[in-house]
């Protein structure tokens, strides 16, 4: 039975959710290509059929971990004032959620440690995601006259992105839990958010 071009194209956004979710959850190094096809409820010869390689797999899947990445920013910002919609994305990045969610986290708090070891198409797609983010960043800080705001957005996602590794790599729940706060709270007194 042939399938057609749609079909095959919402295969491979299938597959390469169940490889985005595997990759951040595990490292794209312990990601097998067999384990992330029977995520996806395919059997591993169908994988040339998507990708030449698991190195251009993990390349797409870093990009499409950004693509959610910035769905939810827009989620957590849209239609609100700058400074509000800063606070609320302050507020979901440095929560226990997003620090027990490795599956469905930032990208760039998963593959960081990696970045390294992977190669150079997926580090340019890790550099380039987050870049994005760095911009999103700095237009809600452009949007509460920052005149550094790119500066500050890249001062402001590299404590984000430590805070957050951090409290992944405490054993303590509680000591996880303070490193979190303290920087919502110092990031807030920073960015003026009091009020928010």
């Amino acid at each position: 039975m042939r399938y057609g071009a749609e079909h095959k194209q919402e295969t491979r956004i299938r597959l390469l959710k169940a490889a985005a979710n595997s990759i951040r959850a595990e490292g794209p190094h312990q990601a097998g290509v067999s384990m992330i096809m029977a995520e996806a409820g395919l059997t591993h010869g169908g994988f040339y059929a998507h990708f030449a390689s698991k190195d251009e797999l993990i390349t797409a899947a870093i990009d499409q971990m950004f693509e959610q990445s910035r769905s939810r920013f827009v989620a957590k910002t849209q239609d609100r004032d700058p400074a509000d919609a800063l606070w609320s994305y302050i507020s979901f990045y440095l929560s226990s959620s997003h620090r027990d969610g490795l599956a469905t986290g930032c990208p760039i708090a998963a593959l960081l440690s990696d970045a390294q070891r992977v190669s150079g198409a997926a580090r340019e797609s890790l550099s380039q995601g987050a870049s994005r983010l760095k911009k999103q960043l700095a237009d809600l800080l452009w949007g509460m006259e920052y005149v550094d705001a790119e500066d500050q957005a890249d001062s402001l996602l590299a404590e984000m992105v430590g805070a957050l590794m951090l409290a992944r790599a405490e054993p303590d729940r509680n000591r996880s839990n303070k490193i979190l706060l303290r920087s919502k709270v110092n990031l807030k007194k920073r960015f003026h958010l009091e009020s928010v």
